[in-house]
């Protein structure tokens, strides 16, 4: 017989034999002692699992605001971030070796003269006063306990009172220490153990009892940790018995003293300290946002939405959703603090939080997609409301950038971009002339009789002075709706639709979706947008416009990091070229009319919101839309680095108009933000588009 085939039979019949005298220590029948597992140490030995080379703890994820320091808030199921070994203080090492295994240093996973002693002391009081279990046993217990691989009977069977268990955990133990380094195996079991208090592993008890981290814990501090793993759930000073919690500090202080590892002078003074807490609850979701930052659940919320929909962390929401509370990520969000507060302190001026009516704002990076703020008058929380307020104060629901119950709200003529967009990608140039009516037959039929000729739709110019010959910069400019419904009949309304969509709108409603898939060629209103979207997908879409034509997904993150430090593809930016990069500068090159700016080739003439350029003062574009009886005001505006959209609605109740005067207040909130978060950039002009594009017929130009 080899010398290594004999060394694994003596570690497997030493494993048998310890596993005898451990379920004796636990108080169980002497026959048992006597008559164990003689099948199991015939058995082969046991390999070490990859669980415990590699072992998976649950982490709690965080999520951070863009600087990467300030906490937005975390995620997880069990409070636990992995530190190494030189991030927690000397003393806590000392105390957790000589609380549970003071011999930890001399044995090699398993502690012969241990279970020796302990067997002795439980059988001379006929009690189970003393443990068997090495800090290796319980790091192996542990581990297999909490695989989130397992199923719960697999789980539970790690931790039960059997022979069998018990072989098997002196067997891993065995072959842990011949794997893994002291420090490595100290290092893993402090990292995994339960403090108590909702608490697991070192730092996240550090934290949670002393608000402070391990690398800075005291004696005290470390012997009163350590002597919770015991008894987590009864010694919580927090929650459980304080005293008990003292007592078992008393205890660990008095094992350092007699392991030579702290003067008895130092250890009296540490056991005179009265229980010196400083509780704090790491938060966990979105609605334990920090208190005075309660305006960033909604970007959390949209955040979370966004995760359960990327396919990269799993299969399902719910397995996402797993991911995200045991994964250990590190989430820099694109949320600025800065540009949040200044959107939020804007939204405010026009509606305060208990008003009926809402003004939803996005704040979106072109280029990358990625979302600086979004803002709406409301409390972010599940505190109820009062009878018949359905969304204020208090809401989760996303009312910036939809789901669940919001689908969304009429933008009015900000949807004549479309419009636009299709009539450039057919080959007309923004010269393109109308005569424009004050009203319009068009042949669009339609059952409703608002804006209806004997069933067709006749929309009208909501001012007489519109009315005359016009361009597409004077139309957009001036937002004459007989140009666009002319327009529309020109390109085809299935076009303008589908340029919609393909900048990121979102059709939310049923009637909207139905009309998209199966009626779309008859849907001629829609240029007036009378389609229900929210801010952040008509941020997006201008976005896109400022971006040249690339429109990119929106993305509430910078970066993600897994627990390893690796990075997390999914942070990146998810874009494509939606339209032709001419066609965009034209598009961009008319939406400077509306705001007050003016033109590449000085056709601008009048504007619905002129003041936004000279409260700017940089150049900029944008358009304003107003829907049927002003129910709801819209405004965007974009500048090449930036783009904001809101609008102003009830969300509960679309009848509710919010009246035309509220616009000038949106465009002056607008050019607020605008100017607050471009406040450190560099001016930047847009790109004028050819003078084929501006003024020529050509045929249709490239798109997607």
């Amino acid at each position: 017989m080899t010398r290594a085939r004999l060394d694994k039979l003596f570690t497997v019949l030493i494993a048998g034999v310890l596993a005898g005298l451990a379920l004796a220590v636990a108080a169980l029948p002497a026959a048992l002692v006597f008559g164990i597992g003689f099948s199991a140490l015939a058995a082969p030995y046991s390999e070490l699992p990859n669980t415990l080379r590699t072992p998976p703890t649950p982490q709690r994820s965080n999520l951070y605001a863009n600087d990467g320091t300030t906490l937005i808030t975390s995620f997880y199921q069990e409070d636990r971030v992995d530190v190494p070994l030189a991030e927690v203080a000397p003393v806590m090492r000392q105390a957790i070796i000589a609380a549970e295994d003071t011999r930890f240093h001399e044995h090699r996973g398993v502690d012969l003269r241990g279970v020796v002693r302990a067997f002795a002391v439980n059988q001379r009081d006929g009690t189970t006063r003393q443990g068997a279990s090495t800090l290796t046993m319980q790091y192996v217990r542990n581990v297999l306990s909490n695989d989130p691989r397992l199923s719960e009977r697999q789980r539970a069977a790690a931790s039960e009172l059997t022979t069998a268990r018990k072989i098997q955990e002196m067997r891993y133990a065995l072959a842990v220490e011949r794997e893994l380094s002291k420090d490595e195996i100290l290092t893993r079991y402090l990292n995994i153990a339960y403090f108590g208090a909702g608490a697991y592993g070192v730092a996240a008890a550090s934290r949670r009892y002393f608000s402070k981290p391990p690398a800075e814990l005291t004696l005290a501090e470390a012997a009163l940790l350590a002597g919770l793993v015991r008894s987590p759930h009864t010694d919580d000073p927090i929650n459980g018995d304080a005293d008990a919690a003292l007592a078992r500090r008393a205890y660990v202080l008095d094992r350092l003293v007699e392991s030579g590892q702290v003067p008895a002078e130092a250890a009296a003074l540490a056991e005179a300290e009265q229980l010196k807490l400083r509780p704090s609850q790491t938060p966990n979701d979105c609605t334990a946002v920090p208190a005075e930052h309660n305006d960033w659940g909604f970007f959390c919320d949209w955040f979370t939405r966004w995760w359960n929909a990327q396919p990269a962390f799993g299969a399902t929401v719910d397995e996402r959703q797993l991911t995200l509370r045991r994964g250990g990520f590190s989430i820099v969000s694109s949320l600025d603090p800065a540009v949040q507060r200044a959107t939020t302190e804007q939204v405010r001026r026009i509606y305060p939080v208990d008003d009926r009516r809402a003004a939803p704002t996005a704040v979106v990076q072109p280029g990358t997609g990625r979302v600086l703020a979004m803002a709406v008058n409301r409390n972010y929380g599940v505190t109820a409301n009062p009878a018949g307020q359905k969304n204020h104060p208090n809401t989760v629901n996303q009312l910036v950038a939809g789901g669940g119950a919001i689908e969304g709200y009429q933008a009015g003529s900000t949807f004549k971009l479309f419009t636009m967009l299709a009539a450039l990608e057919a080959g007309l140039p923004l010269s393109t002339e109308f005569d424009a009516p004050a009203r319009i037959v068009t042949e669009y039929s339609v059952t409703e009789a608002t804006a209806s000729c004997d069933g067709y739709w006749c929309p009208r110019n909501a001012s007489a002075s519109m009315d005359g010959r016009h361009t597409m910069w004077t139309a957009f400019g001036e937002s004459v709706n007989t140009y666009f419904a002319w327009l529309t009949e020109r390109v085809g309304a299935d076009r303008v639709v589908e340029m919609a969509e393909r900048l990121g709108i979102v059709f939310r409603s049923e009637d909207d979706a139905r009309l998209a898939r199966h009626g779309a060629r008859e849907w001629g209103p829609f240029t007036l947008g009378v389609s229900a979207t929210t801010p952040l997908d008509l941020a997006g879409a201008y976005a896109a416009v400022a971006a040249e034509g690339s429109w990119c997904a929106p993305l509430p993150v910078v970066s993600i990091a897994d627990a390893a430090g690796r990075p997390v593809a999914a942070a990146q930016p998810n874009c494509r070229q939606a339209v032709d990069v001419d066609v965009a500068r034209a598009a961009a090159d008319a939406a400077r009319c509306p705001v007050g700016d003016q033109s590449m080739y000085r056709e601008c003439d009048r504007g619905t919101a002129e003041g936004l350029h000279r409260q700017l003062g940089r150049p900029v574009a944008g358009k304003t839309g107003s829907s049927d009886g002003y129910a709801t005001e819209t405004v965007v505006a974009f500048t090449p680095q930036l783009a904001v959209a809101s609008i102003a609605a009830n969300p509960d109740d679309p009848g509710d108009a919010v009246g035309q005067r509220v616009q000038r207040q949106l465009v002056e909130a607008v050019g607020e933000v605008l100017s607050f978060a471009l406040r450190d950039e560099p001016v930047r002009d847009f790109v004028p588009p050819s003078e084929a594009t501006a003024f020529q017929l050509t045929g249709a130009r490239a798109g997607n």
